[in-house]
């Protein structure tokens, strides 16, 4: 018997859906069965075994219960629809409803009361009146049942809501001789729903359940997503076009969505040179690396998948090591998918190849297909994206508007069954689903949104907790991050969700931690973890369990590096690279040569350092990389640089042969496999200094180096940004602006032994964990004479800025799971609304000044607008048209180059006078849903000369050199 086959009389008049332009409709009863289906579905065929297993753990019947529970609840989510306050809205069917005797005022005489009782609310208040009344529950376990009724729109409820709601009984029944029909209505419903799907002998053995709060989480959010794809009007047609049975209803909607199954992990039989050699580019004849090895090997021998953490210097291979523990770990856990966390949306392009040709390699059935997601809010620039959105298009489904409503997706019959195993899947693409994608690499904000009160925060939390978690470069995250990054793992251990951490430099305060957040226990509870002086070093933490510590050995690789401090002069430094270079007597066809990285704090220094060591060495010996180049440049900048300088096995023949000199900001410090003959660089953080340098003679070329100019076989970093004449270093002022003085005068205190005479070579990777510890541990060791005084006054700074960024960042974040049985109202109290990947967005969980992005388009003489002339692959100087909407191919030029301007524009009076000037070139035409790579940019044109002013500034760009900007 089918859930409308339970139901007569005044029952079936009652409504949940309405289309206004073809007047059809759905019965209330109908869309229950059909979420309490795509529910079972989504439980079957789509949801992973570590999540199913969660729930059912915490329920007496284990799996069976927690498949029957969450069925259940799907079903009755909408039952808030049987209210007056809501059957009020559609007149006609209103008119129907009271000819069958539930009767109800009209939405203009309900008005703002009606706004009251929103129908997930009112139905988690209905829930809970029949659980009490007719199931004879005790109230404190009624809500966190209730709770998943009502926040099945995004936001579990507010205690003061619920207030509200109860003080206004007129909204769930109308008064007078109907409430009693309005009632019988409800019930009938809920008893309906009850025998239909076979909860009603278990209500006994759940009455005294107490769940956890992670998993109402995971309850809720299932029950949203069946919603969403159950409220489908093209998956699941309105009255009366609908002439099928309900099963065959069924089976044709779950054969349209066709979403792909979970990864499903077997456990490698291989040992670790096996399976390294089986899934990555490993060189002929080369060995898995000690660290990888261990690594593997710990995941195999911890009691249960939990926290990882790797510290092994730069090129030892981690981000392999993450994915080998990462297919041991799903294996055992039964996550069903993997997300790769990277610091930046540069990293994250780099890390996306990388994972499609390990899931390339991964065993998995043929046919079947796998979800992948470039998790970043440029991704679609991308191109491996944009062409996986395209295979995935043609041969999968239409693709879906990023900003349209969660249910705006329609398949397309004529392309559906075409073989695809490895999609972008349309439906998974929406703004708020996107992360539901089995296989994710990504920025880390899409991570610590987890840890942001914010609506739909239960998709985040299910997307993470049905996954095996990798967060890259860890070090690299400050307070404010760090804020977020503690919480959202304390939920993940919660969710007993597999970490690995990757971090060449960590401190070992921060290591604890990350493992007490994880581990849910107090920091004191990790002094092993702590006290740790090894490197590598591997950190696990099983849930439940006490942390264990491996200290696997280090591989041949590494080797020395001279340390030697230089002036802060430019006409000093282009000397000297002359001196290093052979290039003292202007000879710029010099053999001997050399490949040279500087790299500079600011952006402002590295221009002015390019434009110097132009006029002594040529343009064509200087190349510059930084942050403020536009996005199709900035990528091809990072291609060049990989081309020219990076591995010997992929840059033979293609690496300069005379004298060349890269002057970078950071870009140059993470993911790019480059290799510099000789290093410069700017005083900096010590593990940012050490992350430099592993630029530096990063791979073997030729025995004993003996391929490089003979002055640069010996690994040399000169290090300036500062004025060493002094009793205290005095770091420049761009570079404390950047990083604060306390850090840098830490740096420069455990550095001063390797740089001063005598010197003693930086030994790595054997200085990196001493070095990294004496910069960062709760108290300086041994200073140097007469820097105490300068110390302690830059600590103060630096502790006073840690607290204010802690304070700040804990406005917003979530709460700790509380105990088991508390239900998830008020779960995101005073949140911060809607959170996702804008530059909005991303500012709630990273501690930086709000900043412009543009869009840089050309201007030509004629007043008409162009791409960038230079661009490639066709490109360049493609029209865009402002009378209507540009071609296809011209708009996603345009929009890939996205420019974020720099800090001078961060000032609100600034910023209020660029946005203004900015809007007075508003093309109304590209505001078209037609073209959504334009719509809502701002817009930044350059004349002919690629010059404009802005806001009192004067701008340059150039392909070589990026933006600069000099004040008016």
């Amino acid at each position: 018997m089918g859930l409308g086959e339970r139901l007569t009389g005044p029952v079936r008049s009652v409504w949940a859906k309405h289309d206004r332009d073809t007047e059809g409709w759905l019965p209330l009863w109908r869309h229950m069965a059909d979420s309490a289906a795509v529910a079972g579905l989504l439980w079957d065929h789509w949801l992973p075994a570590n999540v199913r297993k969660l729930v059912g753990d915490a329920l007496p019947g284990g799996a069976d219960d927690a498949r029957l529970l969450t069925v259940w609840l799907a079903a009755v989510h909408d039952i808030g629809k049987a209210t007056p306050a809501f059957a009020c809205q559609v007149e006609g069917l209103a008119a129907t409803m009271e000819q069958h005797g539930l009767t109800m005022k009209t939405r203009a005489q309900l008005r703002n009361d009606r706004l009251l009782a929103p129908h997930g609310l009112a139905g988690q208040v209905l829930l809970e009146e029949w659980l009490e009344e007719r199931q004879g529950w005790p109230a404190k376990r009624c809500g966190q049942f209730g709770a998943v009724v009502g926040g099945h729109h995004g936001t579990p409820p507010q205690h003061g809501q619920l207030t509200d709601l109860y003080d206004r009984p007129h909204l769930l029944r109308t008064p007078g001789p109907s409430a009693g029909l309005w009632r019988r209505v409800q019930d009938e419903l809920l008893d309906a729903c009850a025998d239909e799907y076979g909860v009603r002998e278990r209500f006994d053995a759940w009455r005294s359940v107490a769940l956890p709060q992670p998993v109402q989480v995971l309850l809720g959010s299932v029950v949203i997503v069946a919603d969403w794809i159950a409220s489908n009007p093209d998956l699941f047609p309105y009255f009366p076009e609908e002439t099928r049975s309900g099963e065959e209803r069924i089976a044709a909607a779950w054969r349209g969505l066709r979403l792909p199954p979970p990864w499903q992990a077997k456990e490698p039989e291989h040992e670790a040179q096996e399976l390294f050699a089986a899934r990555f580019d490993l060189p002929p004849g080369a060995a898995v690396r000690p660290v990888q090895e261990a690594a593997v090997r710990l995941a195999r021998e911890m009691p249960a998948p939990g926290l990882m953490i790797v510290e092994a210097p730069m090129g030892e291979g981690k981000t392999e090591a993450a994915l080998a523990v990462a297919e041991v770990f799903a294996a055992r856990s039964g996550a069903g998918g993997l997300f790769f966390a990277l610091p930046t949306m540069a990293t994250g392009n780099a890390m996306f190849p990388r994972l499609l040709r390990w899931l390339d390699r991964l065993p998995h059935p043929t046919g079947v297909p796998r979800s992948v997601l470039l998790a970043h809010a440029k991704s679609a620039l991308n191109d491996t994206y944009a062409e996986l959105l395209r295979d995935g298009r043609q041969q999968r489904i239409a693709a879906v508007d990023m900003d349209a409503d969660e249910t705006d997706w329609r398949p397309s019959d004529k392309r559906r069954h075409a073989p695809a195993e490895l999609v972008a899947h349309a439906w998974l693409r929406g703004r708020k689903k996107a992360m539901l994608s089995s296989f994710v690499a990504g920025t880390v904000d899409q991570l610590l949104f987890a840890g942001l009160k914010s609506r739909h925060l239960v998709l985040r939390h299910l997307a993470l907790a049905g996954k095996v978690v990798v967060i890259d470069e860890a070090h690299a995250y400050d307070t404010y991050m760090s804020v977020y990054l503690d919480r959202v793992l304390s939920w993940l251990g919660a969710y007993r969700v597999p970490v690995v951490v990757l971090s060449a430099t960590l401190p070992a305060g921060r290591r604890r931690q990350l493992a007490a957040a994880y581990g849910g226990t107090a920091e004191d509870s990790y002094e092993e973890v702590a006290a740790a002086t090894a490197y590598p070093l591997l950190t696990a933490v099983a849930p439940g369990g006490a942390p264990t510590v491996g200290r696997p050995p280090a591989s041949s690789r590494g080797g020395h590096v001279v340390l030697e401090p230089i002036d802060d002069e430019l006409p000093a430094l282009a000397d000297r690279l002359a001196a290093e270079l052979g290039l003292e007597n202007n000879d710029k066809n010099d053999k001997d040569g050399g490949c040279v990285l500087v790299v500079r704090n600011t952006v402002r220094r590295v221009v002015e350092t390019a434009h110097a060591l132009r006029e002594r060495f040529g343009a064509d010996a200087v190349t510059v990389a930084h942050s403020c180049f536009v996005d199709l440049d900035r990528a091809a900048k990072d291609a060049d640089l990989l081309d020219r300088f990076g591995p010997p096995e992929t840059a033979a023949g293609r690496r300069p042969r005379g004298a060349h000199i890269v002057v970078a900001s950071q870009v140059a410090e993470q993911s790019l496999d480059v290799d510099f003959d000789l290093l410069v660089t700017d005083l900096c953080p010590v593990d940012l200094m050490l992350q430099r340098m592993g630029r530096l003679h990063r791979h073997h070329r030729g025995e004993g180096q003996s391929e490089r100019p003979r002055r640069l076989r010996t690994a040399r970093c000169l290090v300036t940004g500062a004025d060493w004449t002094g009793q205290v270093p005095a770091p420049v002022r761009g570079s404390v602006a950047v990083y604060g003085e306390y850090a840098l005068l830490r740096s420069a205190a455990v550095l001063l032994p390797h740089l001063r005479e005598p010197r003693r070579p930086v030994r790595l990777p054997q200085d990196i964990s001493p070095l990294v510890q004496g910069a960062y541990g709760d108290e300086p060791g041994a200073l140097p004479e007469g820097w105490a005084e300068a110390l302690e006054s830059a600590r103060e700074r630096y502790e006073k800025h840690r607290a204010d960024q802690s304070e700040r960042a804990s406005v917003f974040r979530l709460g700790a799971a509380e105990r088991p049985g508390r239900s998830l109202v008020g779960w995101v109290a005073a949140g911060a609304g809607d959170a996702d990947d804008t530059r909005a967005g991303r500012a709630q969980v990273r501690d930086s000044r709000e900043s412009l992005e543009v869009v840089v388009v050309q201007r030509r003489a004629d007043g008409e607008l162009v791409t960038l002339p230079w661009l490639t692959g066709g490109r360049g100087g493609l029209e865009l048209p402002r009378d209507r909407v540009p071609v296809p191919r011209a708009a996603r030029a345009a929009a890939g180059c996205g420019l974020r301007l720099p800090m001078a524009f961060s000032p609100a009076e600034v910023m209020d006078r660029a946005i203004t000037e900015l809007e007075e070139l508003y093309v109304p035409a590209w505001q078209s849903k037609e073209s959504p790579w334009l719509a809502g940019q701002l817009i930044l044109a350059l004349d002919e000369d690629c010059q404009t002013r802005l806001a009192g500034f004067s701008l340059r760009y150039s392909r070589t050199d990026g933006l600069e900007v000099t004040r008016d």
